[in-house]
Protein backbone atom coordinates (compact mmCIF):
# COMPACT_ATOMS: atom_id res chain seq x y z
CA UNK A 1 0.00 0.00 0.00
CA UNK A 2 1.24 3.73 -0.72
CA UNK A 3 1.96 5.72 1.80
CA UNK A 4 0.76 9.49 2.59
CA UNK A 5 4.09 10.98 0.70
CA UNK A 6 3.17 9.31 -2.51
CA UNK A 7 -0.47 10.02 -2.65
CA UNK A 8 -0.29 13.17 -1.42
CA UNK A 9 -3.03 15.50 -1.79
CA UNK A 10 -0.47 17.86 -3.98
CA UNK A 11 0.19 14.78 -6.38
CA UNK A 12 -3.50 14.10 -6.30
CA UNK A 13 -3.93 17.74 -7.39
CA UNK A 14 -1.02 17.05 -10.18
CA UNK A 15 -3.21 14.18 -11.65
CA UNK A 16 -6.24 15.74 -11.49
CA UNK A 17 -4.65 18.79 -13.40
CA UNK A 18 -2.93 16.92 -16.09
CA UNK A 19 -5.85 14.32 -16.09
CA UNK A 20 -8.67 17.06 -16.76
CA UNK A 21 -6.06 18.60 -20.28
CA UNK A 22 -5.57 15.42 -21.64
CA UNK A 23 -9.10 14.32 -21.17
CA UNK A 24 -10.58 17.47 -23.15
CA UNK A 25 -7.92 17.25 -25.56
CA UNK A 26 -8.81 13.61 -26.23
CA UNK A 27 -12.29 14.34 -26.72
CA UNK A 28 -11.44 16.83 -28.94
CA UNK A 29 -9.54 13.98 -30.53
CA UNK A 30 -12.27 11.63 -30.16
CA UNK A 31 -13.41 12.44 -34.23
CA UNK A 32 -9.93 11.24 -35.40
CA UNK A 33 -10.54 8.11 -33.49
CA UNK A 34 -13.76 7.82 -35.70
CA UNK A 35 -11.91 8.82 -39.03
CA UNK A 36 -9.11 6.73 -38.62
CA UNK A 37 -11.12 3.38 -37.72
CA UNK A 38 -13.87 3.71 -40.91
CA UNK A 39 -11.69 4.75 -43.10
CA UNK A 40 -7.89 5.46 -42.77
CA UNK A 41 -6.95 2.13 -40.73
CA UNK A 42 -3.19 1.86 -41.29
CA UNK A 43 -3.52 5.64 -39.76
CA UNK A 44 -5.61 4.31 -36.14
CA UNK A 45 -2.23 3.39 -34.21
CA UNK A 46 -0.81 7.31 -35.15
CA UNK A 47 -4.44 8.60 -33.48
CA UNK A 48 -4.29 5.82 -30.72
CA UNK A 49 -1.34 6.47 -29.75
CA UNK A 50 -2.10 9.74 -28.43
CA UNK A 51 -3.76 7.96 -25.09
CA UNK A 52 -0.06 7.66 -24.11
CA UNK A 53 0.20 11.11 -22.98
CA UNK A 54 -1.55 11.49 -19.61
CA UNK A 55 0.06 9.01 -17.72
CA UNK A 56 3.82 9.70 -19.35
CA UNK A 57 3.08 13.27 -18.28
CA UNK A 58 2.06 12.92 -15.05
CA UNK A 59 5.05 10.21 -14.21
CA UNK A 60 7.44 12.45 -15.72
CA UNK A 61 6.62 15.06 -13.24
CA UNK A 62 6.12 13.21 -10.31
CA UNK A 63 7.56 10.23 -10.55
CA UNK A 64 6.12 8.05 -8.30
CA UNK A 65 4.00 5.06 -8.31
CA UNK A 66 -0.13 4.62 -9.22
CA UNK A 67 0.07 8.52 -11.08
CA UNK A 68 -0.36 6.62 -14.55
CA UNK A 69 -2.90 4.70 -13.42
CA UNK A 70 -4.71 7.88 -11.79
CA UNK A 71 -4.26 10.35 -14.31
CA UNK A 72 -5.67 7.91 -17.01
CA UNK A 73 -8.90 7.78 -15.35
CA UNK A 74 -9.63 11.20 -14.62
CA UNK A 75 -8.46 11.59 -18.48
CA UNK A 76 -11.13 8.97 -19.21
CA UNK A 77 -13.60 10.34 -17.16
CA UNK A 78 -13.49 13.65 -18.28
CA UNK A 79 -13.44 12.25 -22.03
CA UNK A 80 -16.64 10.59 -21.52
CA UNK A 81 -17.85 13.60 -20.00
CA UNK A 82 -17.82 14.84 -23.19
CA UNK A 83 -18.06 12.09 -25.60
CA UNK A 84 -20.07 9.25 -23.54
CA UNK A 85 -20.27 7.42 -27.15
CA UNK A 86 -16.57 6.79 -26.39
CA UNK A 87 -17.01 5.22 -22.69
CA UNK A 88 -15.82 1.82 -23.45
CA UNK A 89 -12.75 3.17 -25.43
CA UNK A 90 -11.83 5.40 -23.15
CA UNK A 91 -12.00 2.93 -20.08
CA UNK A 92 -10.00 0.63 -21.97
CA UNK A 93 -7.58 3.15 -23.25
CA UNK A 94 -6.89 4.07 -19.65
CA UNK A 95 -5.99 0.46 -18.44
CA UNK A 96 -4.03 -0.96 -21.33
CA UNK A 97 -2.01 2.22 -21.16
CA UNK A 98 -1.77 2.89 -17.33
CA UNK A 99 -1.16 -0.22 -16.69
CA UNK A 100 1.59 -0.93 -18.86
CA UNK A 101 2.98 2.28 -17.92
CA UNK A 102 2.66 1.61 -14.17
CA UNK A 103 3.90 -2.37 -15.01
CA UNK A 104 7.12 -0.95 -16.74
CA UNK A 105 7.88 1.15 -13.98
CA UNK A 106 7.17 -1.45 -10.97
CA UNK A 107 9.27 -3.88 -12.85
CA UNK A 108 11.78 -1.40 -12.68
CA UNK A 109 10.82 -0.74 -8.64
CA UNK A 110 9.65 3.49 -9.39
CA UNK A 111 13.56 4.26 -9.95
CA UNK A 112 14.00 4.77 -13.78
CA UNK A 113 13.02 7.52 -15.18
CA UNK A 114 15.10 7.82 -18.27
CA UNK A 115 13.26 7.77 -21.57
CA UNK A 116 14.49 4.07 -22.25
CA UNK A 117 11.83 3.39 -19.39
CA UNK A 118 9.17 5.87 -20.86
CA UNK A 119 9.69 4.48 -24.92
CA UNK A 120 10.34 0.52 -23.32
CA UNK A 121 6.41 1.07 -22.25
CA UNK A 122 5.39 2.54 -25.11
CA UNK A 123 6.88 0.07 -27.47
CA UNK A 124 4.72 -2.86 -25.14
CA UNK A 125 1.76 -0.85 -25.55
CA UNK A 126 1.69 -0.50 -29.21
CA UNK A 127 2.12 -4.51 -29.06
CA UNK A 128 -0.49 -5.02 -26.71
CA UNK A 129 -3.16 -2.62 -28.70
CA UNK A 130 -2.34 -3.81 -32.10
CA UNK A 131 -2.68 -8.16 -32.08
CA UNK A 132 -6.39 -7.65 -31.28
CA UNK A 133 -6.89 -4.37 -33.69
CA UNK A 134 -5.29 -6.40 -36.19
CA UNK A 135 -7.98 -8.95 -36.05
CA UNK A 136 -10.80 -6.76 -35.16
CA UNK A 137 -9.76 -4.47 -38.45
CA UNK A 138 -8.94 -7.27 -40.67
CA UNK A 139 -6.29 -6.03 -41.41
CA UNK A 140 -4.66 -8.85 -43.16
CA UNK A 141 -7.49 -7.89 -45.66
CA UNK A 142 -5.50 -4.64 -46.58
CA UNK A 143 -3.30 -4.10 -49.11
CA UNK A 144 0.45 -5.20 -48.05
CA UNK A 145 1.43 -1.14 -46.96
CA UNK A 146 -1.48 -0.66 -45.74
CA UNK A 147 -0.85 -3.74 -43.12
CA UNK A 148 2.89 -3.01 -43.00
CA UNK A 149 1.61 0.78 -42.08
CA UNK A 150 -0.97 -0.51 -39.85
CA UNK A 151 1.88 -2.38 -37.67
CA UNK A 152 4.42 0.19 -37.85
CA UNK A 153 2.25 3.53 -36.77
CA UNK A 154 0.94 1.07 -33.94
CA UNK A 155 4.52 1.17 -32.49
CA UNK A 156 5.13 4.66 -33.65
CA UNK A 157 2.56 6.20 -32.85
CA UNK A 158 2.86 5.32 -29.07
CA UNK A 159 6.44 6.11 -29.37
CA UNK A 160 5.85 9.78 -30.37
CA UNK A 161 3.37 10.66 -28.47
CA UNK A 162 5.38 9.01 -25.95
CA UNK A 163 8.09 11.88 -26.83
CA UNK A 164 5.60 14.77 -27.14
CA UNK A 165 4.66 13.71 -23.27
CA UNK A 166 8.72 13.83 -22.26
CA UNK A 167 8.49 17.26 -23.21
CA UNK A 168 5.25 18.48 -21.64
CA UNK A 169 6.71 17.02 -18.32
CA UNK A 170 10.40 17.94 -18.48
CA UNK A 171 8.78 21.78 -19.51
CA UNK A 172 6.19 21.04 -15.86
CA UNK A 173 9.44 20.00 -13.97
CA UNK A 174 11.45 22.82 -15.01
CA UNK A 175 8.91 25.17 -14.35
CA UNK A 176 8.44 23.96 -10.86
CA UNK A 177 5.67 22.09 -11.08
CA UNK A 178 7.01 19.44 -8.36
CA UNK A 179 9.47 20.57 -5.76
CA UNK A 180 12.06 17.75 -4.61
Amino acid sequence: MPNNRVLSTRVLLICAAVGVATGIVSAGWAGLHIVAASGAIPLYGLVLGFHALPGVIAQQVLRAPWVALITHAIAALIGIAFVPAMAGRYLLAAVVFGGIQEGVSALTRYRHWEPWRFLLSAAVTGVVIAVPLWFAFDVSALPVWGAIGFAALFIVGPLAWTLVGLAIGGALRRAGVIRT
